[in-house]
């Protein structure tokens, strides 16, 4: 009954959504073949209710969280929703979590951040040896972390089943591969744009990575792949662009995937945007790319 994540899923932000839009997005990629569909969250709403509808409107699909704060639940709680929806909806959710942001963390959520190799290793030991006394489902769902650097990494094959890095080229693939072994799950974020024209492209592509440009977590891990200062000014360089975002035509975006799948990936999520800079998923880029196709 183990869950399957499979090799191709989505990444997309649902808060725009009403409940029923949201629902047959879900069931649209359901429909196309993808099989899993992740769920980020930030200030907008609670990820693990919203999959929790989710799964009831679906039947297949997988459903995760990309990713869960660390600082929103004490591991009583987080142990409790793992178990929950783990009954309820089996073999059709993952447990993705993360450390997020300081900014997030300790201006929005008024936390102290604290080390995140040292925050997330004790969570895990608390979420391990947390109370719970409700109806036990048959196999709780699999936990990964949102993973860069070499000792998370570590941590993600040592006590998850694997990683799910975010604003990470195929190099970054490769590496992180090399340190979970080959056992673990490695399910990176790939963002596309199916638009051919560079100029548009990219400033398509730099509006939608000006919220992630400037954190340290993403600098600090894409400065081990020979970016620098200069990369992340006014936008973000055109060769940091370019590697973040799989911009150009269908087939561009094909073998972007497929250089994550041949460097090691396991599963690839990814983040449609639409060419026009509107909000939202461009729905017409992922029936085109749909598995089922």
């Amino acid at each position: 009954m183990g869950t399957e994540i499979g090799r191709l899923g989505v990444w997309s932000w649902l808060d725009a959504f009403s409940a029923p839009e949201a629902a047959d997005f879900a069931r649209r990629i359901e429909g196309w073949g993808y099989s899993a569909l992740w769920i980020p969250e930030a200030v907008g709403r609670d990820p693990f209710a919203l999959i929790g509808y989710l799964s009831a409107q679906t039947e297949r699909l997988v459903l995760a969280t990309g990713i869960a704060n660390i600082y929103a639940r004490d591991a009583m709680t987080l142990k409790a929703i793992h178990k929950t929806i783990s009954e309820m909806a089996p073999g059709r959710f993952v447990l993705g979590l993360g450390v997020s942001h300081e900014h997030l963390v300790s201006r929005t959520r008024g936390h102290e951040y604290k080390k995140p190799l040292t925050t997330m290793r004790n969570h895990l030991d608390a979420l391990e040896s947390a109370l719970y006394m409700g109806t036990e489902p048959k196999e709780d769902a699999p936990v990964v972390l949102a993973a860069l650097r070499d000792r998370m990494l570590g941590l993600a094959a040592e006590r998850t089943r694997g990683a799910h890095p975010y604003f990470v080229p195929p190099e970054h693939t490769e590496r992180a591969r090399r340190v979970l072994g080959p056992d673990a799950w490695l399910c990176p974020e790939q963002m596309v744009l199916r638009e051919t024209d560079a100029t548009k492209a990219r400033a398509v592509a730099r509006a939608n990575m000006r919220v992630y440009i400037g954190l340290p977590n993403y600098q600090n891990n894409l400065r081990q792949f020979g970016f620098d200062d200069a990369d992340f000014q006014d936008g973000g360089s055109d060769r940091l662009v370019d590697a973040i975002v799989a911009w150009g035509d269908e087939q561009a975006i094909v073998d972007r995937i497929r250089a994550h799948h041949d460097a090691g990936a396991d599963h690839v999520c990814i983040q449609p945007f639409r060419a026009d800079g509107s909000p939202g998923p461009d729905l017409e880029v992922l029936e085109a790319l749909a598995p089922s196709a």
